[in-house]
Order: C-alpha cells, then structure tokens, then sequence
C-alpha cells in the first residue's frame, strides 16, 4: 500500500526522548533533589585533586636527573657544605631525604641510614596528601547516589498511595528521576577510584626509587671514605 501524501498525511512528530531533547544539566540537578548537589561538590574536590596530585607527583619535580652524581662530586671534592646541605633540602623532595643523611655524614651508617628511614616517612606521606580524600570520595560518592535513590522510591510509593497505580507515566518519571542520583554518583565514583589507584601506586614507585637513591648515597660515601681510612 502507498503512503498517503495528502494534507492530512500523518507526519512523525520530532523526538521527545531524554536522549535527543539535550536536557540542560541544571534541570538533571534539580531533577535528582538535593543530594545531586553534594554529588557534585564531590566531583569538583575529586577533580581538583587529581590535577593538583598529578602536577606535583612529577618525577622530574620530586627526583631531579643526577642529584646523587652531584652529591658525590661536591663531596669529592670537600665542597659539601652545610650550606650547599641546606641547598639540597630545599630543592625537592628527594633532596629533602639525602639532606637527612648528609647532616649526618660523620657518623656510622646505620645513623645514616637511619635518619634517612625517617626524613622519607615524611617525603612519602607529604606525597600521598589527599589521597586519602580522594579515596572516601570514591567510597562515599555511590552511596550518596544510592541514598537519593532509595528517597526517590520512598516518594514515588508515597505518589501510589494517594493517586494508585493507573499513571504508569508518572510511575515511569518518577522512578527515572530517583535513579539518576545513582547514575550521578557512580559517575563521579569509578573516575575518582581509577585516579586514586593509579596515583597510590605512582606515590609507591616514587618511594622505592628515591629509597633506592639514598641507600645508593650512604653506600658510596661511606665505601669512600673506608677506602680514605684504609690507604696508608
């Protein structure tokens, strides 16, 4: 059978789904109630967060390329103040962590070693700063989600109660607005837990290398000087 083509024709009408009617984002805030505002307050900490952590977490900023081999040649060459010490603190985290060691040069390397244990405790947990936040965000985010949820559905049965089941469309709205503080919270929770992860395990091989760089500090400045104290 052909169409009809008159001008009485029955024409599609445009799209009214949520999907095409670009429905604004303050309308979805105000749409999921009041818990979609702490949702996105957890989205901008969350957000500013990683930017700062991925800024400053750095190699080239916390690791600077051959501080050890400058170390060793300023103490070669009896240069290695307490000024150039302080110098050394104050330059980068890894500096901070050599700076331990080298005030205590003269004595054993144990003390050494020591002082070095200590000073990186406080390296590595300045470098995990606000991770720890960023780690409750992801925790607490989908459940703020699925506490919006859970009073969507406690309105929408208060809704049956008064007006019955007859309006399957008011159903169908109400139960698509309570669910999407879910949607918003899982949102802003799987991109805060990926980032929180990822960061963790940067902050811990940050560790090990700069561990490793101030084991390998004590172990030559202490094997030169055993060489010193041996030659006749």
């Amino acid at each position: 059978q052909g169409t009809e083509s008159g001008p009485g024709a029955w024409k599609p009408g445009p799209c009214r789904c949520p999907k095409h009617r670009g429905i604004p984002l303050l309308e979805l805030m105000q749409a999921g109630g009041w818990l979609m505002w702490p949702i996105a307050a957890c989205s901008v900490i969350a957000a500013a967060i990683v930017v700062e952590r991925g800024w400053t977490l750095r190699r080239s900023r916390i690791m600077p390329d051959k501080l050890v081999t400058g170390i060793w040649q300023l103490y070669r060459q009896g240069q290695l103040t307490d000024e150039r010490v302080d110098e050394i603190r104050e330059a980068s985290p890894l500096g901070r962590m050599l700076a331990a060691g080298l005030a205590n040069r003269n004595h054993s390397r144990e003390v050494m070693k020591e002082a070095i244990g200590d000073a990186g405790r406080h390296v590595v947990a300045q470098l995990g700063r606000y991770l720890n936040t960023l780690g409750t965000i992801a925790s607490v985010a989908p459940l703020l989600g699925l506490l919006g949820t859970v009073f969507g559905m406690i309105d929408i049965f208060g809704v049956i109660m008064n007006a019955g089941t007859g309006n399957a469309g008011l159903l169908a709205g109400g139960i698509s607005t309570a669910l999407l503080t879910t949607a918003a919270g899982l949102s802003v929770a799987i991109p805060t837990l990926l980032f929180h992860r990822f960061l963790e395990s940067k902050v811990d091989r940050i560790a090990l290398d700069m561990e490793e760089q101030a084991l390998r500090l004590v172990e030559v400045l202490k094997g030169e000087r055993a060489d010193r104290e041996e030659a006749p």
